[in-house]
């Protein structure tokens, strides 16, 4: 599915942003929206389109970079130094992930620094409307030799399909074959955030979804798996550092499509 794109002829000053989902990715583009101090449950690798940006992690001291790879879980505020930002959501179980952490090239504060393809990064931010595929290929060129466990990709496929569904993390373990606290320990390992936050992840891949079919919000958060339309809002704020309505108050932009982002 696809809608006209609105970022790209976006005219200074206006508010316009495009969202790319793929299974157990997105890829935000547009306003850098003030984003609160938050802990997401996925890497997010973080761009500043026309100027950089400072990130601190929650207690430390602010950095200014151009490009920052987020690691899951980590308590931090972004502040952008320009109009436009991109915004990398990667599966932290996915070859993408892996690959993407191999691109940066220094650390500090608790993040990654300095993507190796970082002009590149910036100049196809600038018209990323049409290239979200292209980008997402250059910020994470997948490795042919990174493998991850196979029992663990089962159960993060599972949850992609099935994000409204109760199953456990007891449940889960036995169809790998695993003792409960070997697999929780492994899937952490693996993903690099727990089984709980994973599961809230693939959620919000649902909920975009819905919310570019036009449903309304109550419809979204029964059929995403959350229980209010205000339990959506809170987890939502919780893994972005935004509303869904400060979202799209961007003017945003829903773009599906059928690549396979860990391909």
């Amino acid at each position: 599915m696809h809608r006209q794109p609105a970022f790209k002829n976006v005219l200074p000053g206006e508010r316009g942003a495009v969202l790319w989902l793929w299974p157990g990715q997105a890829l935000y583009a547009g306003p850098s929206l003030d984003l609160d101090m938050h802990a997401g449950s996925v890497a997010c690798l973080a761009v500043g389109v026309d100027a950089p940006f400072s990130v601190r992690a929650e207690g430390g001291q602010a950095i200014a970079a151009r490009t920052a790879l987020v690691p899951p879980r980590l308590s931090h505020q972004l502040v952008a130094g320009g109009d436009q930002m991109v915004f990398c959501y990667l599966d932290p179980a996915s070859r993408r992930a892996r690959a993407c952490h191999a691109e940066m090239t220094s650390e500090g504060g608790g993040f990654l620094l300095g993507h190796r393809a970082e002009e590149r990064l910036i100049r196809l931010g600038e018209a990323i409307a049409e290239s979200g595929e292209e980008w997402l290929r250059t910020a994470a060129p997948v490795a042919a030799s990174a493998r991850a466990d196979e029992r663990i990709r089962a159960a993060t496929r599972r949850l992609l399909d099935q994000p409204e569904s109760l199953i456990s993390a007891d449940e889960m373990a036995a169809a790998a074959g695993l003792s409960r606290s070997r697999f929780l320990h492994l899937f952490k390992a693996q993903t690099g955030t727990s089984f709980r936050r994973y599961r809230l992840w693939t959620r919000m891949l649902r909920a975009a979804s819905l919310l570019d079919a036009g449903h309304d919000l109550t419809t979204i958060a029964a059929e995403s798996g959350f229980a209010t339309p205000s339990h959506l809002s809170s987890a939502f704020h919780g893994m972005f550092g935004l509303t869904p309505s400060r979202l799209l108050s961007a003017g945003l932009t829903i773009r599906i499509t059928s690549f396979q982002a860990d391909q």
